[in-house]
């Protein structure tokens, strides 16, 4: 089901296909609509365009995790805490360690 969000934000990305916003937006919006695996790949689009966009290691992350993906899933967040302590973004780097920590704890039952 393509909604008008989705379609104004694929004619964003028609005109920039480097625009971060609209690939992070585009990423959630399939999310919403329950296709994974365009989201999955958007958010592997965005990383190749901006690997410092934080919050994609986040999402992308639950999405490898809600796809049984664990290990997908373990090391998107490792990147992604590697790129927190880069940036300083503490808050980042505590959300993705929280998310990492959960996840290997629910491997180990």
């Amino acid at each position: 089901m393509k909604t008008d969000r989705i379609t104004l934000l694929q004619n964003r990305l028609a005109e920039n296909n480097k625009d971060t916003f609209a690939l992070f937006a585009l990423a959630k919006e399939y999310e919403k609509i329950n296709d994974p695996q365009r989201a999955i790949a958007l958010y592997l689009q965005l990383k190749d365009v901006d690997e410092n966009y934080l919050g994609l290691y986040f999402h992308l992350g639950k999405s490898y995790e809600n796809q049984q993906l664990t290990k997908n899933a373990l090391e998107t967040y490792r990147q992604g805490m590697e790129c927190a302590k880069k940036l300083g973004d503490f808050h980042a780097l505590s959300e993705l360690q929280n998310a990492f920590q959960n996840l290997s704890l629910e491997q180990d039952f």
